[in-house]
């Protein structure tokens, strides 16, 4: 009996932390309207602008976060967001940024 108690308390322990664990979820960015972003109907904005600056870094092999002008670029993004609702939120970063400059979209 003092074997089965240890079996028996990690089992439940595994059960509640199982049970507890929140679904996973998926986005492709590629879908994100400048609508949705705008208005937060994805996911915090904070998840894609993080996503969007490490894919555009990644592209140009950069490891380095400048926190202002990832700001400043986040802020340019959203307004061109803001009167362009419908474009795909990938296609307004590229299209006010340019392939090769930092890209991000971000909220103050």
């Amino acid at each position: 009996m003092s074997k089965l108690k240890p079996l028996l308390l990690g089992s439940m322990f595994a059960l509640l932390v199982v049970s507890a664990a929140p679904a996973q979820v998926t986005i492709d960015v590629s879908k994100i309207t400048c609508d949705q972003y705008v208005l937060d109907q994805v996911t915090d904005f904070r998840t894609i602008t993080a996503w969007l600056d490490g894919f555009y870094s990644g592209r140009r092999n950069n490891t380095v976060i400048d926190v202002q002008a990832l700001e400043r670029i986040a802020d340019k993004v959203e307004e061109y967001c803001r009167s362009h609702r419908d474009m795909a939120l990938m296609q307004a970063v590229e299209t006010t940024l340019g392939v090769g400059d930092r890209a991000v979209g971000s909220k103050k």
